[in-house]
């Protein structure tokens, strides 16, 4: 007989999965996972299949799938992994054969055809079960009294019929069911990563604009890390638990980009903190205006204190100033006319950027950069924003990242990757363990939809989304002119949205206006330092930094908003008002209690919107037409819900609901 690669009942099309399959799968501690296979047999019997898992320390389980009523042969579980590192699998298919009886006994009980004959069958699998040893005896005692009723001429075809639907008997082949035709599939590996992988508020400020003053004469001095560790209270206070910190290194002199990125600095411009080395140093240095390496290990133990984890950017780019550009000019792009390249993304140019040349030594440069990296994570960083990685080839960033890791597995990796679907796929699925993404960009209704379910369910096995809401980079359109309830909208559905959010320093703020033909704020903080009165905006009433910080309340309160695979998306008469849930089970929430969310948004911030809302309640248990009780966490007003509802949301007042529903 020939060998062949499908089994005997072939399991097909298993996740959790990256397309290709040369990469593995991910997710991290606590995450929620949907093992999914499809499986299927010939002709109409029926069939069961299993997870077999591997935790990393050895630990087996075996789980059991249920079929999806989607008509495609997919059967699925879920299961919450607690443990960091790699994962085994595999899916094991096998003949169901109490099933198949079940279903056809009590059709034909019922109907009077071959009653005899499908009492002995029931009978006869009966007492196979009650052989097994491995099953409880109190389990094979009752399987014995029913192979005895269901053989004996006095029980009647109802009495036969309550044997066969009896639910007991069900949960007893449910949890250990006769095994036939066993089938198991290729072993798979998953890597569970620590949960700030995958889990994080985060908030992104300059260290030189916290802290610094105007000078009588006009310019101003910069922050340091002494000065801004007095703003981490703050940052700790509104709830956000990373801090990512732009370039922290000397900035280039050479072509230094001036306010609002004209080619003429004046003095006192600092600079741009991507243009990164001057004769102070280059990526393992410090700015000497921030403190020293010992105050930016002192900033880090300070966050610490506050619960906050530092990020640090990682940017593989260089000032004409650097030391690497005289120590070692191969590593640059050297023109016809003797010049090295500058960088550019049409139409913007950056004249005070060199980028690097990953092919002239790749082995010098491959060193060097793990040396930064490794000088850093001795400084305390644990987590690295990565700018702009898609300029760089994947293949470097499979390497590093896999490198760093296998030494340091808590080490995480975002990738600032605006681009083409393909390659920010790419780099997620080649190891960063977040990555940023098209948000900013995804206003409407139906946009949000699609984008949201998306990531909840097309690319979750290897992408994990940061929703950052804003950067100096973007500013929307939306938020240049949505006014404050843009503001509310777009922050509380990236809270909600995943289970990764983020903020750069001035959106609470409202900071709305943009250079000229730009998608930038205008007087840029990459540019110059920003002077903001923090407390007095918000005495004023002036500040998003409330409800952010509810926001960030809420998340911590409910564990189905740390989740990211589990966002349904449901239905509204309006084409502005998105309707969204998260749920968690019981058995798989830390809490020990089910959690469900319902997040109800006018994504039209101009508007007052009036609508029916229609919910799949049937996602949190709740019979569809049954009442249930919620309470918008964000107002405290409680109201009595179906699967039909009324809404009223008024952008100028509150256009978004975040609903909690309540246990019965």
């Amino acid at each position: 007989m020939t060998d062949t690669i499908t089994g005997r009942i072939p399991t097909h099309e298993p996740t959790p999965s990256v397309p290709g399959g040369r990469f593995r799968p991910k997710a991290f501690a606590g995450e929620v996972v949907p093992f999914r296979v499809t499986a299927f047999r010939e002709g109409h019997d029926r069939i069961g299949v299993h997870l077999r898992l591997w935790s990393p320390s050895g630990d087996e389980s075996l789980h059991r799938l249920s079929p999806l009523e989607n008509g495609l042969d997919q059967w699925q579980t879920l299961v919450g992994l607690l443990e960091e590192g790699v994962w085994r699998f595999r899916f094991e298919a096998f003949a169901d054969e109490v099933a198949t009886w079940r279903h056809a006994a009590h059709v034909k009980i019922a109907a009077g055809v071959d009653t005899a004959l499908m009492r002995e069958v029931g009978a006869r699998l009966f007492d196979r079960a009650a052989e097994e040893r491995s099953r409880p005896a109190a389990e094979r005692r009752v399987l014995e009294t029913a192979a005895m009723e269901l053989r004996h001429p006095d029980t009647s075809d109802t009495r036969a019929l309550e044997i066969v639907d009896d639910p007991r008997i069900e949960s007893f082949f449910q949890t250990r069911p006769l095994l036939s035709l066993l089938s198991p599939g290729p072993e798979r590996e998953l890597l569970v990563e620590r949960e700030r992988a995958g889990v994080g508020a985060w908030y992104e400020f300059f260290p030189r604009s916290e802290g610094a003053r105007r000078l009588k004469n006009g310019t101003v001095k910069s922050g340091t890390f002494r000065t801004a560790a007095r703003r981490l209270p703050g940052v700790a206070a509104m709830g956000f638990e990373v801090l990512y910190l732009p370039p922290i290194h000397p900035i280039g002199f050479t072509h230094r980009k001036g306010r609002n990125n004209t080619l003429d600095a004046q003095p006192g411009d600092p600079g741009s903190p991507w243009a990164i080395g001057s004769s102070a140093g280059g990526h393992d240095a410090v700015h000497p205006d921030l403190g020293t390496l010992a105050d930016f290990r002192a900033f880090v133990r300070a966050a610490r204190a506050e619960g906050i984890e530092v990020a640090l950017d990682l940017a593989l780019q260089a000032s004409p100033d650097h030391p690497w550009v005289t120590e070692h000019p191969e590593w640059f792009t050297t023109l016809p006319d003797g010049t090295i390249a500058y960088a550019e993304n049409p139409p913007k140019k950056y004249q005070d950027i060199y980028p690097i040349n990953f092919d002239n030594d790749p082995e010098g440069i491959r060193a060097e950069v793990l040396r930064i990296v490794r000088h850093w994570i001795a400084q305390g960083v644990k987590i690295f924003r990565v700018d702009n990685p898609h300029t760089k080839p994947l293949q470097f960033w499979e390497w590093l990242i896999a490198t760093v890791n296998a030494e340091h597995p808590d080490v995480v990796f975002l990738a600032e990757a605006f681009t083409r679907p393909a390659p920010l796929q790419g780099l997620a699925a080649a190891g960063f363990q977040q990555s940023y993404t098209y948000f900013t960009w995804r206003n409407t209704k139906a946009e949000l939809e699609d984008f949201l379910s998306g990531l909840a369910n097309d690319t979750a096995d290897f992408l994990r989304p940061n929703l950052f809401v804003n950067t100096p980079d973007i500013l929307t359109e939306y938020l240049q002119f949505g006014g404050r309830p843009a503001y509310k909208v777009r922050a509380a559905i990236a809270a909600t949205g995943a289970p990764t959010y983020g903020v750069y320093a001035g959106y609470e703020l409202y900071e709305n206006v943009a250079r000229p033909g730009s998608e930038e704020n205008i007087d840029n903080e990459k540019y110059e330092y920003k002077l903001r009165d923090w407390d007095g905006a918000i005495a004023r009433g002036e500040s998003l930094a409330p409800y952010l910080t509810r926001l960030n309340e809420i998340r911590r309160e409910h564990p189905a908003l740390r989740q990211l695979r589990n966002l349904t998306i449901h239905w509204s008469d309006d084409d502005a008002i998105l309707v969204y849930a998260k749920h968690l089970d019981a058995d798989l929430s830390p809490t020990g209690a089910s959690d469900t969310i319902i997040v109800v948004a006018n994504v039209d911030p101009h508007s007052v919107r009036e609508t029916m809302v229609h919910l799949d309640t049937n996602v949190w248990g709740v019979a569809p037409g049954s009442p249930y009780e919620v309470e918008d966490l964000i107002t405290g007003a409680r109201w009595t819900w179906s699967d039909h509802n009324y809404v009223r949301l008024d952008s100028f007042v509150e256009p978004v609901h975040i609903l909690h529903v309540k246990e019965p």
